[in-house]
């Protein structure tokens, strides 16, 4: 409401100074203008670097949309898959990555297997030997903050 009212404001204004300047001589256009409606100049003055604020924040906010974009891009090309701890992968930028990993293992022997971050375990799931069991299922899913360069892979063991 409040924006319709000082938009009508300016038009209305706009238009006393249209037909103000139709009979009065350029030499007393400016300072006319200028001394009747100071409040008006400064306003409209605010009004425009504000709108000149706002086409900046406008531009960066589409920039780092688009940086956004392109990491993640990026990420989901340099995606990998593994197998029996073959398969490294390192974190093309800093960020918050998602591994899911499955397995399927015999039942006559135990396996574990390790999902490593710079060669130190931080998730494990295993399966433990049984003799009624011929095979079983699993995984896990971890969410993991890496810095560029972080590495990330499988390692499995089997007793």
């Amino acid at each position: 409401m409040n924006f319709t009212i000082v938009l009508s404001m300016l038009l209305y204004c706009n238009l006393i100074l249209a037909q103000a300047d139709v009979n009065v001589p350029e030499a007393e256009k400016t300072s006319e203008t200028q001394s009747c409606f100071p409040d008006m100049c400064d306003f409209l003055k605010e009004f425009c670097a504000m709108k000149e604020k706002q086409r900046v924040m406008e531009t960066r906010l589409k920039d780092s949309e688009n940086q956004n974009l392109i990491h993640f891009k990026t990420s989901v090309e340099n995606s990998f898959g593994a197998a029996l701890g073959e398969g490294i992968f390192a974190a093309p930028v800093p960020g918050i990555y998602y591994f899911t990993f499955f397995y399927h293992a015999g039942g006559s022997r135990a396996v574990f297997l390790y999902l490593m971050k710079n060669n130190q375990a931080v998730v494990t799931t295993s399966d433990h030997a049984t003799s009624h069991d011929l095979a079983d299922n699993g995984g896990s899913a971890v969410f993991l903050q890496l810095q560029q360069g972080d590495q990330v892979g499988f390692l499995v063991s089997q007793v």
